[in-house]
């Protein structure tokens, strides 16, 4: 059996090149129908998202496994021979198994120990097994890699910080609350960064979401998202004081948050914190806003700070993470190793059985009658005399399981005692 993962990400190819060799979600049943056809194929995987499409397969030994599945990856998408090669790596054996844990574990996405990988990478298990495409030795890499990620994240602090600008947000205002539950949030504009700091927010359990925007349509569009209610632009700062998080990313050329306007909310609320993201440029909020008591008020630039901060912690962390990977690599490929000796181990004990009861056969009928105990006696001496013929070889064949010698081992086991004869 030969194992390979052959494929490309956002380091090895633009967005256009990814698109082009992506598979729909529509589209995947019958893709991995597909490659369980291929000739030599005994296992196959595809995993594809926005950041990377790549197929694992495990082949028959004369069968070239990166052959296969980038053939496959041509003819899928109607490439011509070669189209796809600058775009391609492949990993094989061992260093399959190695990128394999490394992207359960996220220490190969574009986000250092982003969760989302191995949510996408159980899906395109569940999807291989469905389609009938996994039931081997593939099968038990895959389930060791996502105990492998589940190791990471428990043993190192590696997804446990913020790494984009709309989660910062959502971390800080924990800081400063403690709990979200309870909590009243309006977003001013109605973008993709505010939409992204709202859903946070809308996952973390606050009690409400507010929007306004100068288009009245986007507002409510963007409200629908989170059950929320929209507000209208021209008077959203008269329900200020009922809010305790607010999300400023309008397109507006001047400030619409003043430290007039705040300073009334904070009265109304009798002096209970405020928490202010300003993620627009150019900026929405007055900066003097943060000179008032109970305000903490975080533009874009400070939330920056924070995520390249926490992206710095990542990075220490993903040594740690790198040497767990390793560990579990070899504990991995000694298993599969040990698998591909098994067979040999038990032609081998068959083998000497044989000569063992064809020998005592053919001597039986010059020994005359025997009696129960002179049987017993014989059969315990052949037995014995085969065990300690067998036990070199055994115990080597299995120490050298896992290492480059192995497969020569048993080859020569093969030909030594004539295995498969």
């Amino acid at each position: 059996m030969r194992f390979a993962i052959t494929g490309l990400n956002h380091r090895s190819a633009s967005l256009e090149v990814r698109e082009r060799l992506a598979f729909g979600e529509e589209s995947l049943g019958e893709a991995l129908r597909a490659l369980k056809g291929e000739p030599g194929l005994l296992e196959g995987m595809i995993l594809s998202t926005c950041n990377r499409v790549e197929v694992a397969v495990t082949s028959e030994d004369g069968c070239d496994p990166v052959s296969l599945a980038t053939g496959f990856l041509e003819r899928s998408h109607g490439l011509d021979h070669g189209w796809a090669d600058p775009y391609l790596y492949h990993h094989e054996d061992r260093e399959a198994v190695r990128h394999l844990f490394r992207v359960a574990s996220s220490l190969d996405s574009m986000v250092l120990g982003e969760p989302q990988i191995l949510g996408q990478l159980k899906a395109a298990y569940a999807a291989a097994k469905a389609a009938g495409a996994l039931d081997g030795p593939l099968d038990a890499m895959l389930t060791r890699a996502f105990s492998v990620a589940k190791r990471v994240r428990s043993e190192t602090e590696i997804g446990r910080s913020a790494v984009s600008v709309s989660y910062a947000a959502v971390e800080l205002a924990r800081q400063i609350f403690g709990s979200l539950d309870g909590k009243k949030v309006m977003v001013v504009g109605a973008g993709k960064m505010s939409e992204l700091a709202a859903r946070h927010l809308h996952r973390s359990g606050v009690a409400g979401i507010y929007v306004t925007n100068r288009t009245r349509e986007r507002a409510e569009e963007l409200a629908r998202l989170f059950d929320g209610v929209t507000v209208d632009y021209t008077r959203f700062t008269a329900g200020l004081h009922q809010m305790d998080i607010l999300i400023a990313s309008s397109g507006a050329p001047h400030y619409i948050l003043t430290p007039e306007d705040v300073r009334r909310a904070l009265e109304a609320r009798r002096n209970r914190p405020m928490f202010l993201i300003d993620i627009a440029v150019p900026r929405n909020i007055d900066p003097a806003v943060n000179q008032l008591d109970n305000v903490f008020l975080y533009d874009i630039d400070d939330l920056q700070r924070v995520v390249n901060s926490n992206r710095r912690e990542r990075v220490k962390e993903a040594g740690q993470a790198e040497a767990i990977v390793s560990l579990e690599v070899d504990r991995m490929v000694g298993r599969l190793h040990a698998g591909e000796v098994t067979p040999t181990i038990v032609s081998l004990q068959e083998q000497l059985e044989q000569i063992r009861a064809g020998e005592v056969s053919r001597m039986r009928s010059k020994l005359g009658e025997l009696t129960p105990q002179q049987e017993e006696a014989i059969d315990a001496l052949t037995r014995g005399i085969v065990n300690k013929v067998a036990h070199g070889p055994i115990s080597e064949l299995r120490r050298s399981a896992g290492r480059p010698e192995g497969l020569h081992l048993v080859d020569l086991i093969h030909r030594v005692f004539r295995l498969g004869d």
